[in-house]
This record gives C-alpha cells, sequence and structure tokens, in this order.
C-alpha cells in the first residue's frame, strides 16, 4: 500500500529500509524521502514504521525460520 503518494513510499520500502537499519522517522525521511513534501502522510508512515520496527525485533533470525 502506498504510504506516501507525493515520493512513492509504499509499506514494502517502509519494511525493507528497517531490515536495513533505520530506526527513526528522520532516517526514514532521508532515505526515501518520506512525508518530506507535503506532510499530509506523517502519520500513517510513523505508524507503519513503529509496526516495522516492531516485527523486525520479535522475528526470527532468516537461520531460525521454518520453511
Amino acid at each position: 500500500m502506498y504510504i506516501c503518494l507525493c515520493n512513492a513510499v509504499t509499506t514494502h520500502d517502509i519494511r525493507r529500509e528497517v531490515a536495513d537499519g533505520v530506526r527513526g522517522f528522520v532516517d526514514l525521511q532521508a532515505r526515501t524521502g518520506c512525508s518530506d513534501c507535503c506532510g499530509t502522510c506523517e502519520s500513517e508512515a510513523r505508524t507503519v514504521l513503529a509496526r516495522a520496527i516492531d516485527e523486525h525485533a520479535t522475528a526470527l533470525p532468516a537461520f531460525v525460520q521454518v520453511a
């Protein structure tokens, strides 16, 4: 789902950035441009980012996961 229409940032993009080490909204903006134009998406982007960070923190390492 698109979160930031101005910069075409999706939930997948945000999750990928979290997997690559993003842990804060300022870092997300720097890497994706999310919410740096009109700002309408900021609330939703912050929510998606927080959820992605929580999910990433509780996920099993790839070598432990069952296929």
